[in-house]
């Protein structure tokens, strides 16, 4: 588990990532390297991101390797960042799994909710291209009891 940046405790919620437009998604390939991406992402508001209940989608193209090595392994770290990748915060175990029907449907709804119009429009644009989009979700590590009561 990731440590607190003032050695308190030896794990660390989601909070950081309350107020921030974008986190940095470490996903790890097969040799365990790991890939650092960029991406929008929506806080589900129904639960505390300090609590073990916190949930953040995200989306990406069906094709990406970010998708990839997700559905080989959903262990991945994250922390807040800019739009380039900068990191604002402490990197943050998570795990990250792919989502489909009203789960997926929910985490869009936040996400485009958050990101008007921006999401719109680059909704409108993505129409065209029909490239299948996928969404997950993100929990915090050890997050097995609310992953199951979903």
């Amino acid at each position: 588990m990731a440590k607190d940046s003032g050695g308190g405790s030896d794990r660390m919620s989601f909070a950081a990532f309350a107020g921030h437009k974008y986190l940095n998604l470490e996903t790890f390939k097969k040799s365990g390297h790991g890939v650092k991406t960029p991406l929008w992402f929506a806080a589900d508001p129904a639960s505390d991101l300090a609590s073990d209940a916190a949930r953040l989608y995200a989306y990406t193209t069906g094709d990406s390797g970010k998708v990839k090595r997700i559905r080989n392994n959903g262990s991945v770290r994250i922390a807040p960042c800019d739009m380039r990748g900068n990191l604002l915060g402490e990197w943050v175990d998570a795990q990250a799994e792919i989502v489909t029907g009203r789960e997926a449907a929910y985490g869009d709804r936040l996400l485009n909710k958050k990101y008007v119009p921006w999401k719109q429009l680059l909704n409108f644009f993505a129409s065209f291209r029909r490239r299948e989009r996928i969404g997950f979700v993100l929990r915090p590590v050890g997050n097995e009891a609310s992953k199951k009561s979903q």
